[in-house]
């Protein structure tokens, strides 16, 4: 199930080059009613928030260091997701309720395979698991791509703050280099849950991660360039110096 779970990200991935899904600047009519841009945030991420600790609750590992500490990661991820960025969201073009609902379809999905590998159908990995180096290199990357994104979002609400109402071109940080690094902290964050989880259900996450957002960056790169004629032309969507 979980191949074919893959299978269905390797295809959003090439669609969503041609169409850009319709939340914040892409908004458009043909998608459902609005629902408010924080209330929406907060529906969309919330099976994440939720999802993890019931299914910890619902497993058998209660007792194991390993699952606490994955449940701590993904928990201290997702609240901040889910209840403290809406905070800093503008008012403005809010979500469609066609994309409240394939969210929520993706974040149940998502929940439900890293929740039952990890703490009911996986290996009980036990306090050791901390010290092995693929948990010890994933964690390192996961809190990477957390800082570099949780960063970069702060310029970009520092921005938008400054600008209310209109866009501006992001500067600092890794905005030196590309437009969404925000996306790719995303991105690096949960490659390192691939690591530490050393699990396929976790490698999945990665993988849709990257077919979510990978089209994104490359659709707002586009649309600094044509918006902005001073836009720096050094800069990539994604990927410093290849895309």
């Amino acid at each position: 199930m979980l191949w074919c779970w893959i299978g269905c990200a390797a295809a959003v991935f090439a669609l969503l080059f041609f169409v850009r899904a319709p939340y914040g600047r892409y908004v458009r009519r043909g998608w459902g009613p609005l629902v408010g841009r924080r209330t929406g945030w907060i529906l969309m991420e919330l099976p994440s928030a939720i999802g993890m600790p019931l299914a910890f609750w619902l497993g058998n590992r209660h007792t194991d260091t390993a699952a606490i500490v994955f449940l701590s990661l993904w928990s201290v991820h997702y609240f901040h997701r889910t209840f403290i960025y809406p905070l800093g969201l503008a008012r403005g073009q809010g979500h469609t309720l066609t994309t409240v609902a394939m969210a929520w379809v993706f974040n149940s999905a998502n929940v439900f395979f890293n929740g039952y590998w990890l703490f009911h159908a996986g290996p009980v990995l036990g306090a050791s698991w901390l010290g092995d180096p693929r948990f010890v290199a994933g964690l390192v990357v996961f809190v990477a791509g957390f800082v570099a994104c949780k960063h970069s979002d702060a310029i970009l609400r520092r921005l938008r703050r400054n600008n209310p109402g209109e866009y501006k071109i992001p500067e600092g940080g890794l905005f030196r280099w590309i437009s969404c690094p925000n996306y790719l902290g995303e991105i690096v964050e949960w490659l390192g849950w691939a690591i530490l989880t050393w699990s396929l259900a976790g490698l999945s996450f990665a993988i849709w991660t990257v077919a979510n957002l990978a089209p994104r960056a490359w659709h707002h790169h586009r649309w600094y360039m044509e918006r902005f004629a001073e836009y720096p032309k050094n800069r990539k969507a994604l990927v410093p110096f290849i895309f």
